[in-house]
């Protein structure tokens, strides 16, 4: 189950290596086995070093004791993190309902067996939690028939609610995936419910066995009319949104999957003398952005990755090959007194060290970089037997991270990308790199780290197993699925309209928007549209754009090049805008969706502004500087 019970492993377990048979009497499928064997020995190692150098220093743990919550005492912080904490006082409900009436029928399903869980944890005499069942009411005359048949269950709900027994018993009908094989990755539609689907019907696995990065499947994300969006997309007020969706999202994932979600409890971090290792990654960023503004990773973190993309991605063995511990500490020292000042060398450091630094410096994070409470859950995702379903699982736990964790984890995993490109110069493959870096990053001194007698390799593998998904998958990982998309603009449509809620009004209203995919409302009486592109800050005069069912974001974004370079329109500013044969560069230009049921969103070039318009006809389309884009002075 996704439980605490997976948390990580005692730095002082290790398993036994097991030999490997003699050439004369292996089989084919024995040979895969040793040399999953062999590649397991640089996991073990990197925790033989971390365990040698924690013993040296015999620091207390930064972090206190997490302890599993109790029936209720979860189910109540769950609520609280997903936006929800009012219904257990009936009354005070009103905000929830908004949140309430976006959700699909297998999230409120998730949310009732929580607040069904909570209920019967308290005592008798207080008040009952308002049921979710009551807001989710289906038409009037399927209100007569449940009137009349009140002790007879929906099936949906009724099939939710035993789908954990049945799923203890349940054997899969399975089909081996096709190594290297090309399949479409459905963001369109919420993951549980496209579960709930296949609860029934067979699913893909694919051979753990397979180590090789080549032979992963592929995966490219079916990319509807309003095309994809990317975490960064989304304005910072639409995002904060994103993980409390995320939270009730993967919830009820688990729960159609029959593996129970649950969290470490939140622990109060200690403080430190140190400016650097084993500070806060809050803490860290506020220093830093005091002298770099904007800043979303850890300046350290930055210098640590820089150093080694320059000269050590060649290097071979780099990250397995441990540095001088003694080096290490010096450095760490010397780093301490003399980062901010800039007066801190990297020329003469040796790239081995500098790798020690880095898996360091996450490991020394008062709070695991994957989070305390969420680290079971990240560690669990190897439970899921379907990939597709496990990547599903790992898209939601990044959106539900902490900005600053988030990112710091991107910039991370993007760095490991590149060491694997360099595999032929550095012999270290995906599946090498994941192995060192698993213990890393699951591992932590101040957290719980007993397992089950025996199932050491289990775990260590899944661990890998879980961050090569993270580096081989992370674009896909890192994007927003547009139902949760949806499920903002509908947040954000119910803010604007501030109903005056009643028992009637709610049940009218909620009755419609209980669907989770954004269908795009098609007005056949307008097949196309004149609207207005402003440029404010580019230009005095704004674009007039003709649609239709064919127009995409590119198309405009081609147009207002075109004006720019024919028409001589009034140009504010220039100099970002020409390449350096003074041409204009339209790749250098972005479309934004402001306002109306969404904050601001950068849209994709793909998107078919007709679409976007029936779903959002109050925005105002504005063409930006993409910020990214190297300036031209």
């Amino acid at each position: 189950s996704l439980s605490s019970r997976h948390c990580p492993w005692k730095m002082n377990q290790l398993p036994p290596k097991t030999p490997v048979a003699s050439p004369a009497s292996e089989s084919t499928n024995s040979r895969l086995e040793a040399l999953d064997n062999l590649s397991m020995d640089s996991f073990w190692l990197e925790v033989e070093n971390i365990k040698q150098s924690t013993e040296a220093e015999q620091e207390e743990c930064s972090l206190a004791d997490v302890k599993t919550q109790e029936e209720g005492e979860a189910e109540a912080e769950w609520l609280q993190d997903a936006g929800l904490s009012e219904l257990l006082e009936p009354g005070s409900e009103q905000e929830q309902l908004l949140l309430l009436s976006t959700l699909t029928r297998t999230q409120a399903a998730a949310v009732q067996r929580r607040l069904d869980t909570y209920s019967r944890s308290r005592r008798r005499n207080k008040p009952p939690v308002r049921d979710v069942r009551d807001i989710f009411a289906a038409g009037s005359a399927q209100d007569t028939a449940a009137e009349k048949e009140e002790s007879n269950p929906d099936p949906l709900w009724h099939n939710l609610r035993t789908s954990n027994t049945q799923r203890k018993t349940q054997d899969y009908s399975c089909t081996v995936r096709n190594p290297g094989k090309e399949e479409m990755f459905n963001m369109d539609v919420a993951y549980s419910e496209q579960a709930a689907v296949l609860l029934k019907g067979s699913f893909l696995s694919e051979s753990r066995k397979l180590k090789d990065g080549n032979a992963l499947t592929r995966f490219k994300i079916l990319k509807g009319r309003l095309g994809v969006t990317r975490i960064g997309d989304l304005s910072a007020q639409d995002m904060k949104k994103i993980p409390t969706l995320a939270l009730i999202e993967l919830t009820a994932l688990c729960d159609i999957l029959g593996f129970e979600l649950k969290r470490n409890k939140a622990a109060k971090l200690k403080t430190t003398e140190k400016r650097l290792f084993g500070v806060p990654l809050n803490t860290l960023l506020e220093n830093d952005q005091k002298l770099l503004p904007n800043t979303k990773v850890p300046l350290l973190l930055q210098a640590l990755l820089s150093c080694l993309e320059k000269r050590g991605l060649e290097t071979e063995g780099i990250l397995r090959v441990s540095g001088s511990q003694t080096r290490i500490k010096s450095l760490e020292q010397k780093l301490e007194r003399d980062f901010y000042s800039g007066l801190f060398c990297w020329d003469e450091v040796h790239q081995n060290d500098v790798s020690g630094l880095l898996k360091r410096f996450i490991r020394e994070l008062p709070a695991p970089l994957l989070t305390a409470e969420y680290l079971p859950a990240f560690a669990a995702v190897q439970n899921i037997p379907d990939l597709k379903q496990r990547l599903q699982a790992l898209n939601l736990l990044i959106l539900i991270l902490p900005e600053s964790n988030r990112n710091t984890l991107k910039a991370l995993l993007e760095f490991l990308s590149k060491v694997v490109a360099r595999e032929n110069n550095n012999k270290m493959n995906l599946w090498n790199v994941s192995t060192v870096m698993a213990p890393n990053l699951f591992m932590h001194k101040g957290l719980p780290n007993k397992i089950p007698e025996g199932k050491e390799k289990q775990l260590a593998e899944g661990a890998a197993d879980v961050v090569r998904m993270m580096i081989h998958y992370q674009d896909l990982l890192w994007t927003v699925s547009s139902f949760l998309v949806a499920q903002v603009r509908k947040l954000n449509e119910s803010n604007s309209k501030r109903y005056q809620f009643c028992d009637k009004r709610i049940k009218n209203l909620l009755r419609k928007i209980h669907a989770d995919k954004d269908k795009v409302e098609k007005n056949q009486g307008e097949p196309s549209k004149i609207v207005k592109v402003h440029a404010s800050l580019l230009l005095k005069d704004s674009l007039e754009v003709h649609l239709n069912n064919a127009t995409r974001v590119a198309d405009v974004l081609r147009q207002f090049q075109k004006n720019l370079c024919q028409n001589g329109w009034n140009i504010v500013n220039t100099v970002n805008l020409l390449k350096c044969n003074n041409s204009m560069d339209c790749t250098n230009l972005l479309l934004y969706e402001v306002g109306g049921n969404i904050g601001e969103h950068c849209l994709d070039p793909d998107t078919y502004l007709l679409d976007l318009y029936h779903i959002n006809p109050h925005a105002e389309w504005i063409i930006k500087q993409n910020p990214s884009y190297p300036r031209m002075f």
